[in-house]
């Protein structure tokens, strides 16, 4: 009995850490040869740095099969891309104030930051 509750507390604090706690490491924008890969339920890289007042590029490319994985949204920005598979689709974006931007499909299941300075 101990050890059940015991495993049921681990598994509360891992999903706990995992939804609300982690924290991608961040990745900086500074060449065309970043590819944000969309496969097993994240973006990855998840937290992408970009500089300020300067317009940006970001490459797609979705592994993964699941109608969510397929649209892309950047809602503060007002960009809606469809994302096809196995082919990479390059997302313009304009230059940008400092701040943090999230990206996400459209039920926010696959989830990213776009951390402008």
């Amino acid at each position: 009995m101990l050890l059940i509750n015991i495993a049921g507390v681990a598994l509360i604090a891992l999903i706990v850490w995992w939804f609300w706690l982690y924290k991608a490491r961040e990745v900086a924008l500074d060449d065309d040869d970043l590819v944000i890969v969309v496969e097993n339920g994240t973006y990855t890289p998840a937290r992408i740095r970009l500089a300020a007042n300067q317009a940006a590029e970001l490459h797609f490319l979705r592994k993964d099969a699941s109608p969510c994985s397929e649209m892309l949204l950047l809602p503060e920005l007002e960009i809606s891309e469809s994302l096809p598979m196995n082919k990479s689709k390059s997302i313009k974006l304009p230059p940008m104030a400092e701040g943090e931007y999230d990206f996400h499909c459209q039920m926010q299941m696959y989830r990213g930051v776009l951390k402008v300075e």
